[in-house]
């Protein structure tokens, strides 16, 4: 038996909405949250934290649109949209805003259970694939800046590579950080010392004249 779960629902006509309601209901789910549009749809999101989150429309117009994709980025739930009509364009816009399964000719009851199940799993491959993204994303960076915090220290201090990585990793160990976030620290404060003076000299032109 599946776990039950915590469902906001949108729905712009009332009637349809409370025959859904009533389907969700005896599949021992529980409707928190049920909206007449979705303009509200990411603040409501955030104040009820549902599991899923379940949209029977027509066809999402620009304003829903919209607002899917702002609760993709801001509070990411499994999305599953209930469509009256097909247009391929559509479909495709509300995939690229977030929805995890988009089922067109409306909502059937007797399916409902399966497609929730279907659009939880692509919403966590989905976050598991994007946390991976960020991460990779991260890391290189994190490595750029290392390269340029190494090559800062090479020049100021006279140094070679392997000299200024050993700094970085000391001043790393010494606070109890990252090497990547020492690298952050060391990049900002070497390049403030090459800031040019009001008379156009840079710190160290300046130090060497006097």
């Amino acid at each position: 038996m599946p776990s039950p779960l915590n469902i906001l629902l949108v729905d712009d006509e009332m009637v349809r909405a409370a025959m859904v309601e009533e389907a969700l209901v005896a599949e021992g789910h529980c409707v928190i949250c049920r909206l007449s549009s979705p303009s509200s749809l990411n603040q409501m999101v955030e104040r009820h934290q549902p599991d899923v989150v379940i949209i029977d429309m027509e066809s999402p117009d620009r304003d829903t649109l919209e607002s899917m994709a702002l609760l993709s980025r801001e509070n990411p739930r499994p999305v599953v949209f209930f469509a009256g009509q097909h247009d391929s364009d559509t479909l495709q816009a509300a995939l690229k805003a977030g929805v995890s399964a988009y089922v067109v000719d409306g909502l059937v009851p007797g399916r409902v259970e399966s497609i929730i199940e279907v659009a939880i799993a692509r919403f966590d491959a989905f976050q598991s694939m994007r946390r991976e993204l960020d991460k990779a994303r991260s890391q290189l960076a994190e490595r750029k800046n290392i390269e340029r915090a190494k090559g800062l220290l090479m020049k100021h201090q006279n140094c070679d590579e392997e000299q200024a990585y050993r700094m970085l990793r000391k001043l790393a160990m010494d606070r109890g950080q990252r090497i990547g976030t020492v690298a952050d620290s060391v990049i900002d404060i070497l390049e403030r010392l090459n800031l040019p003076s009001p008379q156009g000299r840079t710190s160290d032109e300046r130090g060497a004249r006097s």
